[in-house]
């Protein structure tokens, strides 16, 4: 194990050029996953004949199939049809579309654990359903979805390792080459790399049970 070798100033600056690309990948599809989770949690939730059946069914696909498939389909499947995307933006699509089906399902739940009583309560003051559901149901479910939101934005964030499969030159991408290019780094490199994800994956952690206590 050649630690000095493998943490020589140019390794290091070229394992952040790729852990900066990650955090990109991810921040992109947290924003844009979490964003479509909420209207499909809250359709769902509302239960509009048709709209919500066809909602659950594709969550439902999209929940059993391995995240690694979807990116493929992103990747190498949809420039068949006309829609080619470079690897940057195939793995944000590909983690969207896995991480909103997830995090729907979350924010549905999160929903449904409001009490009843409050929304007849809001109800029959004279606010409408939509009213009720935005001042009432949604602001208390989100406080309560706090926990599981951060720990599948954690899970996002590791999933990311996975567009190593297309060649995106991410984190474990550049870990990968730099491995390549002497056995002797493979072990010091994979450990930094560790660090490198626990230390965000732990601050993400610790805000969620700030967060967790502040509305407690």
């Amino acid at each position: 194990m050649d630690f000095i070798g493998a943490y020589a100033p140019s390794h290091l600056a070229f394992l952040l050029e790729g852990f900066w690309i990650t955090l990109q990948v991810a921040f992109l599809s947290i924003v844009f996953s979490f964003a479509i989770a909420i209207v499909v949690g809250v359709l769902r939730y509302a239960k509009i004949p048709v709209v919500s059946q066809v909602l659950a069914t594709a969550v439902e696909l999209i929940r059993n199939l391995p995240l690694l498939l979807i990116i493929f389909f992103t990747y190498f499947a949809l420039p068949e049809v006309g829609i080619k995307l470079d690897k940057f933006y195939a793995a944000v699509l590909a983690l969207v579309i896995f991480e909103a089906a997830m995090l729907s399902e979350i924010v549905r739940s999160g929903l449904k654990s409001v009490e009843k009583g409050q929304i007849e309560a809001a109800r029959s003051s004279g606010l409408t359903y939509v009213q009720t559901l935005w001042h009432i149901v949604l602001p208390q479910a989100l406080r309560r979805m706090v926990p599981p939101i951060v720990s599948q934005f954690i899970s996002l964030l590791k999933d990311t390792s996975l567009a190593v499969v297309i060649a995106l030159p991410e984190l474990m991408n550049h870990a990968q080459i730099i491995n390549g290019r002497n056995v002797n780094y493979v072990i010091p490199i994979f450990l930094l790399v560790a660090v490198m994800y626990f230390v965000v994956n732990y601050a993400l952690s610790i805000v969620s049970r700030r967060l967790e206590n502040k509305h407690a």
